[in-house]
């Protein structure tokens, strides 16, 4: 028995458990050891819908898109992911679907051959799981099923949008820009929309648009049997509320997904940077501010140290969507409060597809430790020096080229929304949190690791466990950290929708 099939059926006895898609749907199928060897679980409870390819070459006959192997022209490209620290993944192929057909063979490719599958839209998943696994790790060698080229952006007259789960966000911007539309989701580039979706989805229009989860309106979702459901609020209401916030891989394979959209807006952009001095006061005026100003604001505050900077450094990025004036009253507001002198403060006003372009920056792949917690309460003074103290000693682990703590604004639209209206739980919660370790291609990673989980463990008295599904993290083993009281319903959706267990490992896209 392998660690990861005892581990996920002690969730299903009220134990932990390793990722959504591993631990909320029954156990039921055999599941591959290390070694490649199975192990006996319980029988299924449904039967798989007969038929399909039972072999490598029939599934490459049966499908429209590319199925890779090692040796194919493009493998060595394709099996890499945003995080160079996966770049030995080494997966038993990875089939490029070229629509919901090329997925639902995928999926019975897998069960009728007992191969694991690994889900992938856009490859930036922390843990790595959507690259597929590596030999000699305890993440299974797998079928990747990747959706990166279902990445049509279409616009309608009724102001609706529906994308491909594969689309990258710099491309969804610039399409829905044109035509003078806009959706709220993250800021960087190359993120597939799909995976981002689907674990909720907190980006710079957070507070004035929502999570992208709270704009989707239907998606068309492929479950594990091969049945392509199309789902909405009317229309199988359970699997879109798991669609809506409850990770990738839950209950199926997304193709499409349709967003309502809002006229774009002018943006302001604005940026201040605070000595290292001030960082307390900082932190301090920015968790009463940030969470609950005019809900045309969001912000982020970010602390970071390491050998890219001479000295720590405190940053305040913000957007806001009203008018400028009302956002020099809000901005100057806290400012002073602080009672710090900014050593700069620039603003520049911008159309909205111009804003989502500056916000990107250059995208590059970076080697990067990564883990969050979610900050439901304000932080006490000695709270603020645990955190600076920690931001700093980022700059303390060797080869650590730039560390620290990123902590972006919830409130507004987000709180509207009720805890259990969609599976996205933190709907009061003031802000989410990401530590971040960014390090050489080819280091050992453990150090970088340790420090972001360290400082997790650090913030734990003041915020507990919480986690943001999408900054998922291997050492968060409890799937209610995730979910919260939302992890329940999770389960027994993944398990009507997964009665055989085909996705039965962590497969965060």
């Amino acid at each position: 028995m392998n660690e990861r099939s005892a581990t996920r059926r002690a969730v299903l006895a009220g134990g932990v458990g390793l990722g959504i898609a591993g631990v909320l749907a029954a156990c039921s199928r055999p599941s591959p050891s290390p070694s490649g060897t199975s192990s006996p679980t319980r029988t299924p409870t449904v039967s798989p819908t007969p038929g399909g390819p039972d072999s490598w070459d029939a599934l490459a006959a049966a499908v429209s898109g590319r199925l890779l192997r090692s040796g194919s022209d493009g493998w060595d490209s394709a099996r890499l992911v945003e995080n160079p620290r996966y770049d030995d993944a080494d997966p038993q192929g990875i089939l490029r679907a070229a629509g919901t057909a090329d997925v639902q063979a995928g999926l019975a490719f897998a069960w009728n051959t007992n191969t694991p599958v690994a889900l992938r839209a856009g490859g930036h998943s922390y843990t790595g799981w959507s690259a597929g696994g590596a030999s000699g790790t305890d993440v299974p060698r797998s079928l990747v099923i990747s959706t990166q080229d279902l990445d049509g952006v279409d616009v309608h007259d009724d102001g609706t949008v529906t994308i491909g789960p594969g689309a990258q966000l710099g491309d969804v911007y610039a399409t829905l820009a044109a035509a003078g539309r806009a959706i709220g989701a993250g800021s960087c580039p190359t993120v597939g929309i799909g995976g981002l979706t689907l674990g909720g989805g907190v980006g710079v229009l957070v507070r004035s648009f929502g999570l992208t989860c709270d704009q989707l309106t239907g998606a068309t979702v492929v479950t594990p049997d091969g049945t392509v459901h199309e789902v909405s609020a009317t229309a199988e209401p359970d699997l879109f509320w798991a669609c809506r916030g409850g990770g990738g891989g839950t209950v199926g394979v997304v193709t499409a997904m349709t967003f309502r959209t809002q006229a774009a807006p002018d943006v302001l952009l604005f940026d201040i940077v605070f000595p290292w001095s001030s960082a307390a006061a900082v932190v301090r005026a920015w968790q009463d501010w940030a969470p609950t100003a005019d809900r045309q604001l969001w912000s982020t505050l970010k602390l970071l140290n390491g050998s890219r900077h001479t000295a720590p450094t405190v940053t305040v990025t913000g957007v806001w969507t009203g008018s400028r004036t009302g956002a020099d009253a809000s901005v100057d507001g806290f400012v002073r409060a602080t009672g710090a002198t900014p050593s700069s403060h620039t603003a520049r006003q911008m159309t909205y597809g111009d804003a989502m372009s500056a916000l990107a920056g250059k995208p590059q792949r970076v080697s990067e430790s990564a883990t969050s917690s979610i900050g439901t309460t304000k932080l006490s003074d000695g709270q603020i020096d645990t955190l600076v103290q920690h931001a700093a000693a980022a700059g303390d682990v060797p080869g650590n080229r730039e560390g620290g703590v990123s902590l972006d604004a919830l409130g507004g639209v987000v709180s509207d929304v009720g805890r259990t209206d969609t599976a996205f739980p933190w709907r009061s919660a003031l802000m989410t949190v990401q530590y971040t370790a960014v390090y050489a291609d080819g280091s050992d990673p453990a150090p970088f690791d340790a420090y972001v989980r360290g400082f997790r463990k650090a913030m734990r008295p003041a915020w507990g466990d919480a986690a943001y599904a999408n900054y998922c993290d291997a050492a968060i083993t409890d799937p209610s950290d995730y979910f919260g009281v939302n992890t329940s319903r999770l389960h027994r959706i993944a398990e009507q929708a997964d009665p055989n267990g085909v996705l039965d490992q962590p497969n965060w896209v």
